[in-house]
């Protein structure tokens, strides 16, 4: 006997488990809907940060790029310094200093304390003001005569040069300095410290050199100091000319070691805070590792 096959209408060919249908809906499509599994692509602002993430790990990775950027903060870094010094000896408060000393010499021509830190101030103002000579050239006595000649006016406008200069240089390499710290301090750490510590040493030696050459030749010294930076000539004045009354020998010997004395002080003292022991190379290695994790943390 055959088996009966069930047929389309037959109810008993109903699957019991299938869910019922209601009346007049049309049966679910049998073919199951792929489902996308793939992650929808970042946008182009998630992809430009990437990018840009990207290329910061690979400039701060650079061991090549993190020791020329020491070297240049080793360089310039003292130069501020020196330059700072420079400027605030330059100024009428240590004219008022000198001048009060005891042992500094009198004017020979009879020209009091209180006329000399009048007329000397005038000299320093005008060597960071913008104003024109005839801020000096306009300058008289209470006789009506000129305080300064005509030599020494220019002379005066050939140092205000060489001070604008070298401050302007030294305000530009401190933004410099400012921007490879804070470069550094993203690269290495204990980075700072160690170009720190190197420009001092070099800093150090170079003034004490310098020191011991114009100790035993201040006459030859302050010679080569004109030249490299005066035309021959425009700088050698009388005894009884305003300048050499005001700005003796000796106050430009006071200026050299109050310069030499206040670099060296601070040179020490950078040694000794940035010394590279055994302490703060573990320190900065420890940080170095942490700073290494969290940066391949952010590429995972």
């Amino acid at each position: 006997m055959s088996a009966r096959l069930p047929e389309h209408n037959d109810p008993e060919s109903v699957d019991p488990l299938a869910e019922p249908q209601q009346v007049g809906q049309h049966a679910a499509p049998t073919e199951t809907t792929a489902v996308l599994t793939e992650p929808l692509g970042d946008s182009f602002e998630d992809q430009a940060s990437a990018r840009a993430r990207a290329r910061d790990r690979a400039v701060l990775g650079s061991p090549v790029v993190a020791v020329i950027l020491q070297v240049v903060l080793a360089i310039l870094a003292p130069l501020v310094v020196l330059i700072g010094i420079i400027r605030l000896v330059a100024s009428p408060a240590f004219l008022w200093l000198e001048y009060h000393r005891p042992g500094f010499p009198a004017d020979p021509f009879g020209m009091s304390t209180e006329q000399r830190l009048n007329y000397g101030s005038y000299g320093l103002d005008y060597l960071f003001n913008l104003a024109p000579q005839s801020y000096l050239a306009e300058l008289t006595f209470a006789d009506g005569n000129p305080v300064f000649t005509q030599a020494e006016v220019g002379h005066m406008a050939d140092v205000k040069q060489v001070m604008l200069i070298t401050t302007l240089s030294g305000l530009v390499a401190a933004v410099v300095c400012i921007v490879v710290m804070i470069v550094l301090y993203r690269m290495r750490k204990g980075a700072i410290g160690r170009a720190f510590f190197f420009g001092a040493v070099w800093l150090t030696v170079a003034m004490l050199i310098v020191a011991v050459v114009a100790a035993f030749s201040w006459e030859t010294f302050f010679a080569a100091f004109h030249q490299a930076f005066f035309a021959e000539g425009t700088w050698t004045f009388y005894a009884s000319d305003t300048l050499i009354r005001l700005y003796p020998g000796q106050f430009w010997i006071d200026a050299a070691v109050w310069i030499a004395g206040l670099t060296l002080v601070v040179m020490v003292v950078t040694i000794v805070s940035t010394a590279p022991t055994r302490r703060r190379r573990y320190r900065n290695e420890q940080a170095q590792r942490f700073m290494r994790s969290q940066k391949m943390g952010d590429t995972q």
